[in-house]
């Protein structure tokens, strides 16, 4: 399993969680092209901060005040992949509910309504597409100390959608840690999205890599950076398990079938199905089988239930699973005389590719705009991806 361990020991914003995504490693081209597609192409670059060398992001974006409607309308009008866009779309929905919250109303998003705050979420979840982990657990976040001016007036820090989005997304802190405002509404509201796991229980694993991203501020006794680690773990350890939800539904549409399949993969299902059956007295219905991890059972048997209506959901606890490891990368295609860039995610075994597989959005997306057989553009892109694997073990050899 890759573990990617999140330390934000000074806290974290927007820019520090992408630098530090970028420093580890993530498709810098990929997190360049879609930023660039919301605002002007970002400027990358090393800085120090205490002694430490760091990744600075610069958006060259100017102040906004949006509606949440128009945030969410200008994050789907970048060039990023769907699943992309539904986990930026999610970050912004945390957000929004904390103002929410605080407020009794969410009028206009200020500071995080932001084309740099747009762009940062984007960069961030494009870059957490393509290092794709296993596991995220984030340690406990320091949220600072004093006040902090915002759009609102003067506020305690951390400020009370900072610390409302850290409640809803059960995120341990550590009050203090430095003075001002160290974790930002965008800071908490990325960890809270891409967190899976509170604590850190593997006891063993390789530090692959370790990735710094700077914040602005340069405080010579302590770095202001939010660090990430990426471990790999044995293949079978005691937390590589899963539980299995089952229920037996024969009185639910195939459109809510679909609508259920869709929410618990958003609500963190590693996968959701459902299989025709015949069940007593002859009626037909489905079978729903969900994999989940066991602290995420609760909350989809819950989902599940008010869903589709079902009074029993049966969990099949602590289910052990292997895993092969895996990677994502683009590929470039030329199909029918049009250039197009495909995520293609790659399973790799005892170092070498043994599937692949294009994914789906990207190429119906372009198979749609070009008018082209969708089946005929997955092939294609495919065998462009196996080409390049096969080069790679050629030069190798």
């Amino acid at each position: 399993m890759r573990i990617l361990a999140i330390d934000p020991f000074h806290g974290a914003a927007g820019d520090m969680f992408l630098g530090a995504l970028l420093d580890l490693g993530a498709d810098r081209d990929a997190v360049i092209r879609v930023m660039a597609s919301v605002v002007a192409s970002p400027t990358i670059e090393v800085v120090s901060r205490a002694g430490i060398q760091a990744i600075k992001i610069h958006t060259h974006a100017g102040p906004a005040s949006r509606t949440l409607s128009e945030v969410i309308d200008r994050v789907r009008s970048s060039s990023a992949p769907a699943s992309v866009i539904v986990r930026a779309e999610a970050v912004f929905q945390r957000i929004a509910s904390a103002e929410q919250t605080i407020h009794g109303r969410l009028e206009h998003f200020h500071e995080v309504g932001a084309d740099d705050a747009i762009a940062d979420v984007l960069g961030s979840c494009m870059a957490m597409y393509t290092l794709s982990p296993d596991a995220v657990t984030v340690f406990p976040i320091a949220t600072g100390s004093g006040t902090v001016k915002m759009a609102h007036g003067l506020y305690p820090v951390p400020a009370p959608a900072t610390a409302a989005i850290l409640t809803a997304g059960g995120l341990q802190v550590t009050l203090g840690g430095g003075t001002g405002e160290l974790c930002t509404p965008t800071g908490a509201a990325l960890l809270a999205e891409f967190c899976t796991e509170q604590t850190l229980s593997y006891t063993a694993g390789r530090l692959d890599a370790t990735g710094y991203g700077a914040g602005d501020r340069d405080d010579p006794h302590i770095p202001n950076v939010l660090r990430m680690m990426l471990l790999t773990t044995p293949d079978m350890i005691a937390d590589d398990e899963v539980d299995i939800l089952e229920t037996n539904v024969d009185d639910v549409t195939g459109e809510v079938i679909g609508y259920l399949l869709e929410k618990l993969m958003k609500a963190g299902a590693r996968d959701a199905s459902a299989t025709p059956l015949t069940m007593k007295k002859g009626r037909p219905g489905h079978l729903i089988r969900v994999i989940c991890k066991p602290d995420n059972s609760k909350d989809l048997s819950i989902l599940i239930a008010r869903e589709t209506g079902t009074l029993g959901i049966r969990c099949i606890p602590a289910v052990h699973r292997f895993i092969a490891d895996r990677r994502i990368e683009e590929i470039e295609c030329i199909i029918n005389g049009n250039t197009g860039r495909f995520p293609v995610k790659y399973g790799i075994l005892e170092g070498s590719c043994f599937t692949l597989k294009a994914e789906y959005e990207s190429v119906c997306n372009f198979a749609r705009e070009h008018t082209i057989p969708v089946a005929r553009v997955m092939r294609e892109v495919e065998e462009a991806a196996w080409e390049k694997v096969h080069q790679k073990q050629d030069c190798r050899q």
